[in-house]
């Protein structure tokens, strides 16, 4: 399916996101769902679902980084999972090269498999213990046939110093290494299958400071490199504004907030992204912090509020907000925002 034809389709939908398509868009997410079924105690029938993910649409270009924040368990890592198909949707779509993931067969999707890569977490548990480093940056390598034989050897010793990783290195075990070079590992195991995208799940959340710095810097090389494509999920707010060029800020399953990252932290819109930026630390003891405080606890994604749903926790809130849900449209070119305050822009 063509570019031009998702413009097409997303113009029909009820959330207009239309003019953020562009040809040049590597991936583009429709109105995705992904609901967790709640079983009954005795008889396992479904009396509810959890809404981890609820009608969400964005896209990113093609060598660019989206970076995704909110808090923990809005939805941000099952966004990320779903679309590399990890686990079944609800609804929506997501196409790729557009090319609709979820219509692919088995085989077919096998074969996609080597442009979708994950960086997880855990540099740890994501690696394992039995095997040598070698082995596990190379093991997909030889499954998919990324280089020949007889090239195999010199590929991931490439590929290991294009991360930081010594030649030596190859028959070492996880757990010789420090938790940065442990992620460094992880991502050579995702660029040695020569990926189109990497889903980077809050890559540098579990590193010291210092070695957080040194992994986005590989990670920004990289791009530059072998011309990646990246969906940054994170809590750490100047991280993602140092490596992302477009933001999505996500609450309670739903996407509240999107711009490129220098609108959307010169002016953001949306009072949760407001609240969320207001917290972030400013190196100058002298400086006055307009702090916005939340008051109330996140409401739970299996019975989240009608209306809006940041509405019990929202000090601008309207009538309208606790009946209506805000429409996610374009109030300024390419920011994006679901919020009654401007629905008259």
């Amino acid at each position: 399916m063509s570019s031009s034809s998702i413009k097409e389709e997303m113009k029909a939908g009820t959330a207009d996101v239309s003019s953020y398509v562009h040809d040049d868009d590597l991936l583009v997410v429709k109105h995705l769902k992904k609901y967790f079924p709640i079983k009954s105690s005795f008889f396992r029938m479904t009396i509810g679902n959890v809404k981890a993910v609820d009608d969400v649409s964005f896209s990113i270009k093609r060598g660019t980084t989206m970076g995704l924040v909110g808090e923990s368990g809005c939805g941000k890592s099952t966004i990320g999972r779903t679309i590399l198909r990890l686990q079944d949707k609800t609804a929506g779509e997501v196409y790729f090269n557009g090319v609709d993931i979820f219509s692919l067969s088995h085989e077919e999707l096998r074969k996609m498999r080597p442009k979708i890569q994950i960086i997880f977490q855990d540099p740890y548990s994501s690696l394992s213990p039995r095997l040598p480093v070698g082995e596990i940056i190379g093991e997909a390598v030889r499954e998919h046939g990324i280089v020949p034989e007889e090239e195999y050897d010199d590929y991931i010793t490439r590929i290991m110093k294009a991360c930081g990783l010594q030649e030596y290195h190859k028959q070492r075990y996880p757990h010789e290494f420090s938790g940065g070079q442990r992620q460094r590992i992880c991502i050579a195991r995702a660029i040695a299958l020569n990926p189109e995208f990497v889903l980077c799940d809050e890559p540098v959340s579990a590193l010291d400071v210092s070695i957080q710095a040194q992994i986005i810097n590989l990670l920004k090389e990289l791009q530059k490199e072998f011309g990646i494509t990246y969906l940054f999920i994170s809590h750490d707010l100047s991280v993602v504004q140092h490596i992302s060029d477009t933001v999505g800020v996500m609450y309670l399953g739903s996407m509240a907030e999107l711009a490129e990252t220098d609108e959307l932290f010169d002016e953001p819109l949306h009072p949760y992204t407001q609240a969320l930026f207001s917290a972030i630390p400013i190196p100058d003891p002298d400086a006055k912090i307009n702090r916005v405080i939340l008051e109330g606890s996140i409401p739970s994604p299996a019975n989240p509020p009608k209306g809006c749903k940041f509405h019990t926790r929202c000090s601008q809130c309207m009538e309208i907000c606790k009946h209506e849900c805000p429409e996610f449209r374009e109030v300024k070119p390419g920011h994006f925002v679901a919020c009654h305050l401007y629905d008259g822009k």
